[in-house]
């Protein structure tokens, strides 16, 4: 047989393209929990875009498939602990028409999900869950990837909603998200990293533009931005909100799906603990005036402490996201938390908890822009160095944290 040289040509060009378009798997299996696996899964669902860090320890993984969700991250490279919770099974699902939880350490929404202003529930219906719908842009539809440098990338989506009230929101959302090196992280929160901590931070700049004809109102209802983080609990997994304990009125709202036990939630000088094991479906809010802007968990199982920081304005309005058409649609929390647990009928999304923050509403007009910023930290390692952090940044010791739920 006589080979054509052109034909070799072909052969090799298409030998090329194949090798430069294949996927970056890791090259041998990794357990369950690790970032490895979660790599090795994701990337058979989406082309993700994966940020490393300059000894490639710190990784993130961005999707721009599932609505530009940051999945998951680690501090220890693909044998590391994987931050994010993954719901493995709805990838392969048939679409919900309620919504579809992929999980993910960080995922954009835009509320408010309840109350005068919603986007969850069509006008005249009744706040329950028949009628709860996740709008697609934000649940299943796939994002637009405008830039990636390998540090930062950018992703965007056009957006038409409708609202509770009736009203027609033309919107642009735009979605920043870095992998911040050990330097950022130390300047960030002004703490001290040695070699004893790994850690891992992410930034988030996500911002929604007005590029409708007319201006969002105190009448027209706006939308708001709302970044909510997943992880995977355990039986000793505390959540931590800092308050201020000058500020006046109540300090949080625990009954947004049924009241939270006391056993599962309380007060202590300034801080409001949480408990996180998956095992009691729960959430709470905290007003703009109350909290310090900064959230967050420790794990003291797996020795993991989360942080999560953002912007708030106590000046400005937020909006009630609260399943009632019946409330103030101007009054509204700044910082969320979810426990998931176990539903009516026995059955169970997760488990998995959420630590959330939320713009003000963005009462727009035509052109204007609004942004919030979110960052999540994680560190684990040395014991006593991890208490530095949380002193520093949530105020509190880590013996204290776990002496509340014992």
């Amino acid at each position: 047989m006589k080979f054509n040289p052109h034909h070799i040509c072909i052969i090799g060009v298409v030998f090329l393209y194949t090798c430069k378009s294949k996927p970056s798997v890791p090259s041998k299996n990794y357990n369950k929990g690790t970032f490895g696996y979660d790599l090795n899964f994701l990337e058979k669902k989406d082309n993700v875009i994966v940020l490393k860090s300059g000894d490639n320890q710190s990784q993130v993984i961005i999707s721009p498939k599932y609505q530009g969700k940051v999945f998951t991250s680690t501090a220890e490279g693909n044998t590391g602990k994987s931050f994010g919770w993954i719901n493995y099974k709805a990838f392969d699902a048939k679409i919900d028409t309620h919504m579809n939880a992929y999980g993910g350490e960080d995922r954009l929404w835009l509320g408010p999900e309840g109350g005068k202003f919603a986007l969850f529930f069509k006008p005249g219906t009744k706040m329950e869950f028949a009628n709860w719908h996740t709008p697609a842009a934000i649940d299943h539809e796939s994002w637009t990837v405008e830039s990636n440098d390998g540090k930062q990338v950018s992703l965007a989506k056009d957006m038409l909603l409708s609202n509770y009230a009736g009203t027609t929101l033309k919107l642009r959302v735009n979605r920043n998200i870095s992998l911040l090196e050990r330097d950022e992280i130390k300047k960030i929160l002004d703490i001290q990293l040695g070699d004893d901590i790994k850690a891992v931070g992410i930034k988030t700049s996500n911002s929604i533009t007005n590029t409708s004809t007319t201006e969002w109102t105190t009448k027209t209802g706006a939308p708001c931005l709302w970044n909510l983080d997943m992880f995977t609990p355990s039986p000793k997994t505390t959540i931590v909100i800092p308050f201020d304990e000058k500020a006046t009125g109540k300090v949080a709202t625990t009954d947004y799906f049924g009241q939270i036990p006391p056993d599962r939630v309380t007060y202590k000088n300034g801080h409001l603990f949480f408990k996180a094991d998956g095992k009691s479906r729960g959430k709470l809010g905290m007003p703009p005036n109350r909290t310090t802007a900064v959230a967050g968990s420790y794990d003291a199982i797996n020795n993991v402490l989360t942080i999560a920081s953002f912007d708030v304005d106590s000046k400005s309005t937020y909006l009630n996201q609260e399943w009632t058409p019946d409330k103030n649609p101007l009054v509204g929390d700044a910082v969320n938390a979810y426990n998931d647990g176990p539903l009516a009928d026995g059955t169970q999304m997760g488990p998995f908890f959420e630590i959330e923050s939320v713009s003000p509403g963005a009462f727009l007009k035509p052109g204007e822009k609004l942004t919030h910023q979110h960052h999540i930290f994680h560190f684990t390692g040395n014991k006593e160095s991890l208490n530095k952090i949380a002193l520093k940044t949530l105020r509190i010791s880590l013996g204290d944290i776990q002496s509340v739920f014992k």
